[in-house]
């Protein structure tokens, strides 16, 4: 699928919660191709919300964005995470050889592809603007991660991945069943691991990805 323009159609952008979705529209200000809307949290109300916005048609492309967690060496408090592919990291069956995922089990697949050479050029972008921004696999989970164990048990199973959140395959499978292009951004709060409130940074996260959505309609200017 060809690449989004202002001519080919809205841009549907996905928030778990208000303030998530107040940061987004800090940074696009009034720019007319952009639908954001805040949809609840977790993958069954980020599908649902995207769905019903898509069905309204004529959109090019669906984002799913907010804060989340970042990953030891990959992405720290603060920073930036797009996707290169969203997981739905904890879809599957547990068995006594461990987690299996939905497509080992044979019934279909955990893994959506995005919008790879527009991902890359958004993170391009940021770096440019002074921001710290990776390109990797995101993890959408059901329940956020909060002991070591698990956090490596992820890393492990998605290798490279960068950040966990709780929307991005709900928006993904969404825009897939719409015949829509999907993207994922992060901006990192906290470390995924044990549970430290004290050290979450919740402003700066929302001010990462207010940054980020300022540069956006830039980076869709210079395709």
């Amino acid at each position: 699928m060809n690449e989004p323009t202002a001519s080919q159609g809205r841009i549907l952008i996905v928030t778990a919660v208000d303030a998530e979705r107040d940061a987004v529209l800090r940074g696009i200000g009034d720019d007319p191709r952009f639908v954001v809307a805040a949809a609840g949290v977790g993958p069954a109300f980020a599908a649902a919300g995207a769905a019903f916005a898509l069905a309204e048609g004529g959109y090019a492309l669906a984002i799913s964005a907010g804060i989340g967690g970042g990953f030891a060496g990959r992405a720290g408090v603060g920073e930036l995470v797009v996707a290169d592919a969203i997981h739905a990291a904890d879809l599957g069956a547990e068995t006594p050889e461990g987690f299996r995922d939905v497509e080992a089990l044979g019934f279909g697949s955990a893994r959506f592809a995005v919008e790879a050479k527009l991902a890359a050029r958004w993170a391009e972008a940021l770096r440019e603007a002074g921001r710290a921004a990776a390109v990797g696999p995101i993890a959408t989970v059901s329940t956020t991660t909060g002991t070591a164990v698990t956090a490596a048990a992820l890393a492990a199973r998605i290798p490279g991945v960068a950040a966990e959140a709780m929307e991005g395959a709900g928006v993904a499978a969404a825009a897939y069943k719409a015949g829509v292009p999907a993207l994922e951004i992060r901006a990192i709060s906290n470390a995924v691991g044990p549970r430290d409130r004290a050290a979450w940074r919740i402003g700066d996260a929302l001010a990462a990805l207010e940054a980020a959505f300022a540069l956006f309609p830039e980076v869709l200017r210079n395709r």
